[in-house]
């Protein structure tokens, strides 16, 4: 099977089989998403008052018999000079409430966290995510326990991106040379979807994040197991793998902890198997996924650092069986 082929049919199943978790602002999971909630419902209703009294005062104004200027009274003549200035005065009221209420409520996401500190770092066009307390370092995909607050550190290795899941915090800028940070407080535990919000180049739209929220005991025996060494493959074609990541040009930038990879210029690999999906969520992370990845990065995530790399199709089942193996 050629690699264009393998590829097209591993994007056609990915279609249906990395079907990702909604991603929505009103379904806030989070007390700094409900703030934001409640601010954007706010406006809303606020708004839609004055776009109805608007429109009210527009038809009563095209309905009402008018007088000739004759006919005007003094006091008659009063009465747009009043009701220009009511609406000046509700005008300024109308924005300073709202003003106040979103200065609260982004006051609200600037919370200091728990003792959960997770680094996340954006790359174009990827999410390197490091748990320093835990010892973890892993990709594109977060773990977080439900009910406990939890730092996020946000730092850019290149361009500005932006930090956001919907459902759990609002957006925050990646910024290259500047670190920000948020905290997050899930309440219910589930799988969420978040991005990049900020346009960071070709690829901006394939930069997705998911966010794992677990009870706290799910979550520390994750951390363990992802703070552990790669397992040593056991299946023959796994091993063959394991002594082709090494012999070829993977070793060079990916590390799997517990082997001589070490490099850090792209995601660390030592559990991928683990994941639910590879290259920032574009791909599940399924035997088939990781071979088309591997064969033709290009076509997949054109624009991506990830080369081809050249492969006998014994070599690409061998790497694929490897990459499957790291759980």
């Amino acid at each position: 099977m050629s690699a264009r082929r393998l590829v097209s049919l591993v994007l056609a199943a990915a279609s249906c089989a990395a079907c990702s978790p909604i991603q929505s602002a009103l379904d806030p999971q989070s007390p700094q998403a409900e703030s934001l909630h409640e601010l954007f419902w706010l406006f809303v209703v606020v708004c839609s008052v004055v776009w109805l009294a608007v429109m009210a005062s527009l038809t009563l104004a095209l309905l009402r018999n008018r007088s000739t200027a004759s006919e005007a009274t003094a006091a008659g003549s009063r009465t747009p000079a009043l009701a220009v200035g009511a609406a000046v005065v509700a005008t300024v009221l109308i924005v300073a409430g709202l003003t106040i209420a979103s200065f609260l409520a982004t006051r609200s996401l600037a919370t200091d966290g728990g003792g959960l500190v997770i680094k996340l770092r954006g790359y174009q066009w990827w999410w390197e995510a490091t748990y320093p307390a835990e010892g973890v370092v892993t990709a594109n995909e977060i773990h977080l326990p439900v009910g406990r607050p939890v730092r996020m550190e946000l730092s850019a290795a290149d361009v500005i991106h932006s930090f956001w899941v919907p459902q759990l915090q609002g957006k925050l800028d990646l910024i290259p040379g500047r670190d920000n940070a948020v905290t997050i407080t899930v309440t219910k535990e589930g799988v969420y979807r978040g991005q990049c919000a900020e346009f960071c180049g070709l690829q901006h739209a394939h930069m997705g994040l998911i966010v794992v929220a677990e009870p706290p005991a799910a979550f520390d025996a994750w951390a363990r197991a992802q703070a552990a060494v790669a397992a040593a493959p056991t299946e023959p074609e796994a091993q063959a793998g394991a002594a082709l990541f090494q012999a070829k040009a993977c070793s060079s930038c990916h590390a799997i902890r517990g082997t001589a990879a070490s490099a850090k210029v792209g995601p660390d690999l030592t559990h991928v198997a683990s994941r639910r999906s590879i290259a920032a969520d574009v791909l599940p992370a399924t035997r088939g996924a990781f071979a088309a990845w591997i064969v033709d990065p290009q076509t997949i995530k054109p624009g991506a650092n990830m080369p081809a790399i050249a492969l006998e199709p014994a070599e690409l089942r061998a790497l694929s069986a490897y990459m499957t193996a790291l759980k």
